[in-house]
């Protein structure tokens, strides 16, 4: 075979290489492609995101399973009425008997019978235990119903947090829009300024202050996509969903909701009703019940017992014989404790000061509901009241800039105030839509103060 000259071989060599850096960046592509394929769009509205951590959300799952930890210790107590039930089995081998009258050396030793055996089964059952038993499930009911009013609690708790940064990531958006908007506005007003300095009707000066105005405005788009995206991770970490998705938001329907204020007595009277004074009022319960627990002390205790047994040999009788035998007995037990008649004082009177202490934080969660729900019900009368004065500010930037415009374009302003009557309109637009999201962001904090979320 002929060998190929020598360009020739190198122009195959270099065709071979190229094939192989083409083929190794097909399959990095494609590698890099997989996790994309895997992505999922999700877009989620507000009612969604709620039911999302309701369900979902690592804490309300923990507040669960201490509900029915809670509920598990209710049955445990329950068990406490059953009765005990015992049965006995032993066997062993004796030695004979060996007894020493004066000192070791004089003894005697009297034959036993070598075995030992015996199978008992008994039985324990409580009558009355001063109301201990009693108290105690009523205790573990009540701190179950605590559990329960603790699950609701967090549910609630998670979705004022989830309302919050979905708004907030909201909010976000919608200045993204408007700094997009804004953006365009500079790029065509840097056109227009290049167009005046390349007549000589500007200074060098101007189209330096719009180049800064946009540059200002991109850094300002940068910085709000981290924001953005900072605020969706933390949703998808309220709500338990995969880092991996890509999550768009569904605001459609937010803004042009029609939001209603009820009489302030509604929310109050709500308000009472809500987990919290629920929580303090089972608190103040129980601590009775742990009273009545502790008075429990200063009476007696009955109980019905009862035993059945086999035994082997029979030393029941003298001399003892080497007879099986059988014996039951049943009967009724009391027992009562002198001693707690002054031991039990003190640890009654702690429980008489720890009611005083609960009564006491009822009071006080009261009051910081009705201030809670009272400041609440101020701010969104005072969120609906500014969102008028925004529109007609909106209107007044819109109105101001399209003069300033008028009069840029004749020569009669400086870009300076066309700058500033730009952002004067950027920002009116922007209050327009930060209103309106911290107006539904306050009727969901009052209804969340009012127990209604």
């Amino acid at each position: 075979m002929k060998k190929l000259p020598l360009i020739a071989r190198e122009s195959l060599s270099a065709l071979r290489n190229q094939q192989r850096i083409i083929l190794g960046t097909l399959l990095l592509t494609g590698t890099m492609m997989l996790p994309v394929q895997a992505q999922q769009q999700q877009s989620l509205s507000l009612p969604q995101a709620l039911s999302l951590a309701a369900e979902h959300n690592k804490e309300v799952h923990k507040s669960r399973v201490q509900q029915e930890i809670s509920e598990e210790e209710w049955k445990e107590k329950k068990e406490m009425r059953l009765p005990d039930v015992d049965f006995h089995a032993s066997y062993a081998r004796i030695t004979d008997l060996t007894e020493y009258n004066h000192g070791l050396s004089d003894k005697v030793v009297t034959s036993t019978i070598p075995e030992w055996a015996d199978v008992t089964s008994s039985a324990r059952m409580p009558i009355y235990n001063g109301g201990q038993i009693k108290y105690s499930i009523k205790k573990a009911k009540q701190e179950e119903e605590i559990s329960a009013l603790k699950v609701q609690k967090t549910v609630n708790d998670i979705q004022i947090e989830v309302v919050a940064t979905y708004l907030g990531v909201f909010k976000l958006m919608e200045l993204q829009k408007l700094i997009l908007e804004n953006i365009k506005e500079e790029e065509d007003r840097l056109k227009e300024v290049r167009a005046f300095k390349a007549h000589g009707t500007v200074t060098g000066n101007e189209v330096l202050r719009a180049e800064l105005q946009l540059s200002d405005m991109q850094l300002r788009l940068l910085s709000n996509k981290r924001n953005i995206a900072i605020g969706l991770h933390n949703l998808q970490t309220l709500l338990e969903l995969p880092e991996e998705d890509v999550l768009t938001l569904d605001t459609n329907s937010l803004i042009n909701n029609t939001l209603r204020l009820q009489p302030y007595p509604y929310y109050l009277q709500s308000g009472f009703q809500k987990e919290d004074m629920g929580i303090a009022k089972k608190q103040e319960a129980i601590s009775q019940t742990e009273q009545r627990l502790a008075k429990s002390s200063y009476y007696p205790k009955l109980a019905l017992f009862g035993s059945y047994g086999y035994n082997y040999p029979n030393y029941m009788f003298f001399p003892p014989n080497k007879n099986g035998y059988t014996l039951g007995k049943v009967g009724i037990e009391a027992n009562f404790s002198l001693s707690n008649l002054y031991k039990n004082r003190s640890k009654v009177k702690l429980a008489e000061k720890r009611i005083e202490e609960e009564k006491a934080n009822t009071e006080i969660l009261k009051n910081q509901i009705s201030n809670e729900v009272f400041k609440q019900y101020t701010k969104y009368q005072e969120i609906m009241d500014q969102l008028p004065v925004t529109e007609k500010a909106k209107k007044q930037a819109t109105e101001n800039y399209r003069i300033i415009k008028l009069k840029y374009l004749n020569q009669l302003a400086l870009v300076t105030d066309m700058l500033d009557a730009d952002n004067a309109l950027l920002q009116a637009k922007y209050n327009v839509v930060s209103t309106q999201i911290d107006a539904l962001m306050k009727h969901y904090e009052l209804r969340y103060a009012a127990g209604q979320l």
